[in-house]
């Protein structure tokens, strides 16, 4: 229980400066704050649930092999859980989401459907493939980056991919964005598939690339 209470409390404040800081006008600077977020929380969290904060790097590092298969759905129930309700929270504070100042470009995604699910792809199997070789590689164990990595792979990807499909790379950050009007509920599966393919595709590329003894 204590880890899956960790995995909601970092997903929310996760999802909660994406939904934040996006909303609140601070532009270009956003994934900075976005990563900088993802970082702290791992380092805050890593060491008691492994600071996945995504179900996609949950089916990551359970493909891998570092994750029990009786933890998959209550990591996944509380990162969705977390997104939702930073979402709200968000919400909340700021009174209502502000109309024009969110400054993504997917509030709809039917004209880009492809260039999107790619996007999400690339995005979250780059985000998973460094988590599972900076957090659970023998050759990096122990180390103290693992954290400043992960995050800014977020920030990177991001200012990369974020301008073609919102830059999610996380089922629950689709989650919450959905629920705070940021993108439409008719795209969810985009994000879905999208992240959810590219933690598996990252998991099995760890194993190819990797000694057999660290798998």
């Amino acid at each position: 229980m204590k880890k899956y209470l960790v995995e909601f409390i970092g997903t929310f404040f996760f999802v909660l400066t994406i939904v934040m800081s996006v909303n609140s006008g601070v532009g270009n600077v956003a994934p900075i704050a976005i990563g900088s977020a993802l970082m702290v929380m791992i380092f805050a969290g890593g060491h008691i649930s492994g600071g996945h904060f995504n179900p996609a790097v949950t089916l990551a590092v359970f493909l891998r092999g570092k994750c029990d298969a009786s933890d998959v759905p209550g990591y996944m129930i509380a990162q969705i859980l977390g997104g939702a309700i930073a979402a709200l929270t968000a919400g909340f504070l700021l009174g209502s989401f502000p109309e024009g100042a969110v400054n993504i470009t997917t509030a709809d995604l039917s004209d880009k459907v492809g260039p999107a699910l790619l996007a999400e792809f690339l995005g979250t199997f780059a985000l998973c493939y460094v988590v599972l070789q900076t957090a659970t590689a023998k050759g990096t164990a122990g180390n103290s980056f693992y954290g400043l990595a992960i995050g800014f792979t977020v920030t990177a990807m991001a200012y990369a991919l974020g301008g073609v499909s919102g830059g999610a790379f996380n089922p629950a950050v689709a989650v919450g964005v959905s629920v705070a009007e940021m993108v439409s509920w008719n795209n969810i599966w985009i994000f879905l598939v999208g992240n959810f393919a590219a933690g598996a595709a990252a998991a099995f590329a760890f194993k190819f690339v990797n000694d057999p003894t660290d798998n």
